[in-house]
């Protein structure tokens, strides 16, 4: 069974240095998004070099060192799920050092009165998906260790915001109605596909990740609405708004 995937074992019969060959440093902080409108606006926007990529048989993805007020910050755009996420995230660690990661993308709200015009910070995520059983020990829920100390930026920066425990899945044409009231009914107020896996893979390497949301769909209505998931890569609405977020968070991590 897939609760039975932990194991207190460090090696494995690999590392990325059969493919990256030996660790190398960077810096200490990296952002990474999921959004390809957001990727290409910072890309744009700040003085940037490429330090590392992620390979695979679907090819070649830059990894960037991107220069802010003097200061370096890895960036890259990360594949969606928690298993392509959690492994890029080793793989991008290996080659550039980096100990602290910020991490955001967009989410389905699972309760729009308490979430809409919000930042998510999730507490908790339901681990509905299978990275994080080869990384933590099985539980219901990961804990999310960075939550309070990412409110506390927000509230400085006042960006609305609200916590919350949240629902990791990677099945997202499961998302039933009976699948959601139960998450509802656990006090998740959003859905979303990496966030369980990749704090396992934080936590199992020593990372330190602050992650943020931004909702998209609406799962709690009468119908499905898609057009906030669209709205979130739509570059003349958002793109300003999400690349200053990232920077000055990423500001006040580095500083």
């Amino acid at each position: 069974m897939i609760t039975e995937s932990y194991s207190e074992e460090r090696e494995s019969l690999f590392s990325p240095g059969a493919f990256f060959g030996e660790r190398k440093y960077i810096c200490d902080t990296a952002i990474i998004t999921f959004s390809g409108e957001i990727f290409q606006a910072v890309i744009d926007r700040y003085p940037h070099r490429e330090v590392a990529y992620i390979g695979s048989a679907n090819g070649r993805k830059p990894i960037y060192a991107i220069e802010i007020n003097g200061k370096e910050i890895v960036f890259y755009l990360s594949s969606i799920g928690a298993c392509l996420a959690g492994t890029e995230i080793i793989e991008m660690e290996w080659q550039t050092g980096v100990k602290s990661l910020i991490v955001f993308g967009s989410c389905g709200a699972l309760d729009s009165e308490a979430t809409n015009g919000k930042y998510i910070v999730p507490t908790q995520a339901y681990r509905d998906e299978g990275m994080s059983y080869h990384y933590a020990p099985p539980s219901d829920y990961m804990d999310i260790k960075n939550a309070d100390r990412l409110a506390r930026i927000l509230e400085q920066l006042r960006l609305p915001f609200v916590k919350g425990r949240v629902w990791t899945t990677d099945a997202p044409y499961r998302e039933t109605k009976t699948a959601v009231e139960k998450r509802k009914s656990d006090g998740c107020i959003a859905v979303e596909m990496e966030l369980a896996g990749v704090q396992a893979v934080c936590d199992f390497h020593g990372l330190e990740l602050y992650s943020f949301l931004m909702t998209g769909d609406v799962l709690d209505g009468e119908e499905y609405e898609l057009e906030g998931l669209s709205d979130q890569d739509e570059p003349e609405k958002n793109q300003r708004e999400a690349v200053l977020d990232a920077t000055t968070l990423s500001i006040a991590f580095v500083y």
